[in-house]
């Protein structure tokens, strides 16, 4: 069973196999965590981005699909891409959601990585509530099939780990 854990804090500088990066479909960097995540792990990123979307992702990486980097000068092995649904009151992306959970920790298990933080994904920039994305985050990993032993959210401010508390509070009280 995977053990879930919550800390307030900066992605970027948290320690682990696996850093998750909220990216946009380019992989070349943007605003909120991908641009932090650029920022602060250098050039190396980006150059096996631009590779990826020379090779096999020409037309960038689809919503709800995790792909690995090197994490440059991160404190981590490796950065896991994956494109968050944006928030649409009128369509249910959920699934989609779901997926960049699930699938970046495919990639972990691929990757061999055991530790795994990741951030909110879709609640910043992208508009989904957090109440809501945080139920979904929570929820898959959760239920996630995995050989990843320690996934640790990485929020940013107090309203966003106390709604994160209360998904994990949920979801322990189900088990």
């Amino acid at each position: 069973m995977t053990e879930i854990e919550l800390v307030e804090g900066d992605l970027t500088r948290f320690r682990a196999d696996a850093l998750v990066n909220a990216a946009n479909h380019s992989l070349l960097g943007g605003g909120g965590v991908d641009g932090a995540i650029h920022r602060a792990g250098g050039p190396s990123i980006l150059a096996e981005c631009r590779r990826l979307r020379g090779t096999t992702l020409p037309d960038g990486l689809p919503t709800g699909q995790a792909v690995a980097t090197t994490a440059g000068d991160l404190p981590a092995r490796w950065v896991i891409h994956t494109v968050g649904p944006v928030w649409a009151r009128t369509i249910d992306h959920s699934d989609q959601l779901a997926s960049c959970y699930r699938e970046s920790l495919r990639v972990a298990d691929e990757l061999g990585a055991r530790t795994v933080a990741f951030p909110a994904i879709s609640a910043g920039i992208y508009g989904w509530p957090m109440d809501d994305a945080a139920r979904i985050a929570v929820g898959t990993v959760a239920a996630a099939s995995t050989d990843v032993t320690t996934v640790t959210f990485v929020l940013r401010g107090a309203p966003a780990l106390a709604a994160f508390e209360a998904a994990l509070s949920a979801v322990s009280g189900s088990r």
